[in-house]
């Protein structure tokens, strides 16, 4: 299960919204506790592709966010990125481009704007996907 708070919900949907046409992406930092992962803190970073298909993260503010993370005792838990036009389901790219099996792959479907879908999934290393129980808190 994956554990988030109201407020960062509502700073996601927010910032992908703020985002639009193009796709939004950052990174997620928590606590793992048994099979939960609390997010604890959200890293909103920039999409050098400003493209609505692809999202490639600014190096710079990744890795100054896991700096922030570790020096505040979080482990990174994934990432997360919006699909503006399409569902929240990992792409075939997005599942090629899945190097970690034990993050977790957050997208923020905006198809219809007033009712974004955030889902959360995991993707094993044979490109399996499984969808992730999302409780908002």
């Amino acid at each position: 299960m994956i554990r988030m708070k109201k407020s960062d919900y509502d700073a996601v949907v927010q910032y992908c919204l703020s985002g639009l046409p193009n796709e939004s992406c950052g990174l997620i930092a928590g606590f793992v506790d048994g099979d939960v992962k609390s997010i604890e803190k959200v890293y909103f970073l920039t999409n050098l592709d400003n493209n609505n298909v692809h999202f490639t993260m600014d190096p710079k503010e990744q890795f100054a966010a896991v700096k922030d993370a570790r020096s505040l005792g979080l482990t990174m838990l994934g990432n997360f990125h919006s699909h503006p036009e399409t569902p929240s389901r990992p792409s075939e790219e997005d599942k090629r481009l899945a190097y970690d099996s034990t993050a977790v792959y957050m997208i923020m479907s905006l198809m219809d704007n007033d009712n974004p879908v955030f889902k959360a999934f995991g993707v094993d290393k044979d490109k399996n996907v499984t969808e992730h129980v999302l409780e908002i808190v």
